[in-house]
C-alpha cells in the first residue's frame, strides 16, 4: 500500500498541538528517560514503541473505564485505547524530532496506528498492546501490526497519514463519558 501524506510539509509531522502535546513536561521527561543509553534515533523509536505498547495498558484489555486522548494524559494516567496510545507514541517520537503521522485501519471499528519516517520512507507501527492473538512489534523492515484487515468483510488499511488526529476520532474520544460509552460510539469508518 502506498502511504499518502495529508500534508506535503514534513514539518507538520513534528508539530505539537493540544493532543500531541510533546512540549508538556511529562512528555519531555519521559522522552529524556527513554533516550538515555540508546545509540541513535532508530533505537529510541523502538524503545518509545515498547514503552507505550508494554507499560500503558489498553483500557479495554485492562477494564479501565477512563478515556484519555491527550498524549500527556495517556502517560500520566497510564491508560488508553489504540487512538490514545498512538497519540502518546507520536508525542514521544516527535519530542525527539522523529517525523510521526497518525494513521488508521477500518476494521470492525476504526483502529489507530502511527507511522514513523526513517530513511525517506514511512513505516506503520501499532502500539495497541499485545495480548493472546495480538503480537505487534516495532519494525522498519516489514509491518508487524496487531491486525490485518479482511477485505472480504469490507475492512481496509487507510493510506492517508495525518499530522493531527482525524476529527472523527478526536470527537469520539472527547465526547465519551467513559470507556463503556466510548465503546458504543467508536467510528466504523473515517
Amino acid at each position: 500500500m502506498q502511504l499518502i501524506q495529508e500534508d506535503p510539509d514534513l514539518s507538520a509531522y513534528l508539530a505539537a498541538d493540544g493532543v500531541i502535546d510533546h512540549h508538556h513536561p511529562l512528555v519531555r521527561g519521559t522522552a529524556a528517560k527513554l533516550a538515555e543509553g540508546v545509540a541513535n534515533s532508530y533505537e529510541y523509536a523502538g524503545a518509545a514503541f515498547a514503552f507505550v505498547r508494554d507499560t500503558i495498558p489498553h483500557s479495554q484489555d485492562s477494564g479501565d473505564p477512563r478515556v484519555t486522548w491527550r498524549a500527556s494524559d495517556v502517560l500520566e494516567q497510564r491508560t488508553g485505547i489504540c487512538y490514545a496510545k498512538a497519540h502518546a507514541l507520536a508525542a514521544l517520537l516527535r519530542a525527539e524530532d522523529i517525523p510521526t503521522a497518525l494513521c488508521y485501519q477500518e476494521l470492525e471499528v476504526v483502529h489507530g496506528l502511527v507511522a514513523v519516517r526513517f530513511d525517506g520512507a514511512w513505516h506503520r507501527q501499532d502500539p495497541r498492546g499485545n495480548k493472546p492473538g495480538v503480537d505487534a512489534r516495532f519494525s522498519l523492515d516489514g509491518e508487524r501490526l496487531a491486525f490485518t484487515p479482511d477485505p472480504a468483510s469490507g475492512e481496509r488499511d487507510c493510506p492517508v497519514l495525518y499530522a493531527a488526529p482525524h476529527p472523527v476520532v478526536l470527537d469520539t474520544l472527547t465526547s465519551a463519558r467513559d470507556r463503556p460509552h466510548l465503546w458504543q460510539t467508536l467510528p466504523t469508518a473515517l
